[in-house]
């Protein structure tokens, strides 16, 4: 599974899961725009795939803000090329534990970032990709967006607007020969995750994993680089859960 050529752009790379997805896309061979609202982490990024010779372009924008994302994913294809591949990462998880306290500013905020996010990050290279006729777009969903999970209506949702999305952009997508995937990780550790779980509840997670362990961001980024590759070519509007067997579908 090389990417020699190819230009894969991975949001909210700044660091968990996304940093994972940029460092295994550069190191199969891929230009990697990285992007993310955090301009130091994101830079962190870029700068362990100069170390390894890899070729990078820095997107400094908040995946919200689409004329910002726009404007600065433009920048960065001018300097590594049109994207063939997108990796619709970023994510924020939300901060309240029950929806009747969900107030209007974190429903809009949540929503923002995965689902608006999602959408107009996709928009913003699509055209790109119908132009040339080819294109792989693998979104990040959850486990909760599928099973769902007290106390994260929030993320839930906004978890199942994606799978949504992917269902429906592969039908609309397929004929330019763009194939749509998702990815719907169960727990792994990142700095969001840690936010959202505190550490007295990990132990009992751990109960509900039949492998009795968290998963590993590079575990995820091998499922994502899969559907991105030229072996998952017959494979779109599709979801795989890397769990531990958490969910079983």
């Amino acid at each position: 599974m090389r990417f020699d050529g190819r230009c894969v752009l991975v949001t909210g790379s700044g660091g968990g899961m996304g940093r994972s997805h940029a460092l295994l896309f550069a190191e199969r061979g891929a230009n990697v725009i990285v992007q993310d609202v955090r301009a130091e982490a994101v830079e962190e990024t870029a700068d362990m795939i100069r170390k390894n010779n890899g070729r990078v372009a820095v997107a400094v924008a908040d995946v919200s803000d689409v004329d910002a994302f726009r404007a600065a994913i433009a920048k960065a294809q001018a300097e590594l090329g049109p994207v063939d591949i997108i990796v619709n990462n970023a994510g924020y998880g939300g901060r309240t534990p029950h929806f009747e306290e969900i107030d209007e500013a974190e429903f809009d905020k949540i929503f923002a970032v995965n689902v608006k996010g999602t959408f107009f990050a996709t928009q913003a290279v699509v055209a790109g990709m119908k132009e040339r006729r080819f294109g792989r777009i693998v979104n990040i969903a959850s486990t909760f967006g599928i099973g769902g999970g007290p106390g994260l209506s929030g993320y839930s949702g906004t978890k199942g607007a994606i799978l949504a999305l992917t269902k429906t952009w592969a039908r609309e997508l397929a004929s330019f020969q763009i194939n749509v995937n998702a990815v719907a990780p169960g727990l792994v550790i990142t700095d969001m995750t840690r936010d959202t779980f505190p550490p007295s509840v990990l132990p009992t997670r751990l109960l509900d994993i039949p492998l009795r362990r968290t998963g590993e961001p590079v575990e995820i980024s091998y499922a994502v680089a899969w559907l991105a590759s030229d072996e998952a070519a017959f494979c779109t509007g599709q979801v795989i859960s890397p769990n531990g067997g958490e969910y079983i579908y």
